[in-house]
């Protein structure tokens, strides 16, 4: 038989204790730390729009220069890779400060639809990468007027 139980407020409060724990684990354990939901974003921020007919990818690539790019789709993954390279050899103890990254960089994307991989155009301008994917055919939206009889 089911028993009832006086409902106690205190029983539900939070330690102090646990909630600076919660707020600590959430704030630097986890992966969306400082906002940034994807770590690979820090390394290539990208955005992706969509038109009627072609899906819109803007990359940040600065310093890279086009031919060191290399972007890929299979399926409806999109890679883009590619590789920063130094300037010049700076003895690693005549730095007070180096934030910039030099070295190979991948990031890799799902498109929400399929696309026509033959008909896709790259463009690089101001070290931002502008890709126009064309939808496939069967994914674009077509309206079909009603005709009454």
């Amino acid at each position: 038989m089911a028993e009832l139980v006086r409902w106690n407020p205190a029983r539900e409060m939070t330690s102090l204790r646990d909630a600076m724990d919660r707020l600590f684990e959430e704030s630097f354990l986890r992966p969306g730390w400082f906002g940034m939901t994807d770590p690979q974003a820090v390394v290539m921020p990208m955005d992706i729009y969509e038109t009627a007919d072609n899906i819109v990818v803007k990359a940040a690539v600065p310093g890279v220069k086009p031919e060191d790019i290399e972007v890929t789709i299979t399926g409806d993954l999109l890679t883009i890779k590619g590789e920063t390279k130094t300037e010049e050899k700076i003895e690693k103890e005549n730095y007070l400060r180096q934030e910039r990254r030099y070295g190979s960089f991948c990031r890799q994307v799902n498109l929400p639809v399929a696309v026509k991989t033959e008909s896709v155009q790259a463009t690089f301008e101001n070290g931002v990468l502008n890709l126009e994917l064309p939808k496939a055919e069967a994914v674009k939206t077509k309206t079909v007027k009603v005709v009454a009889k």
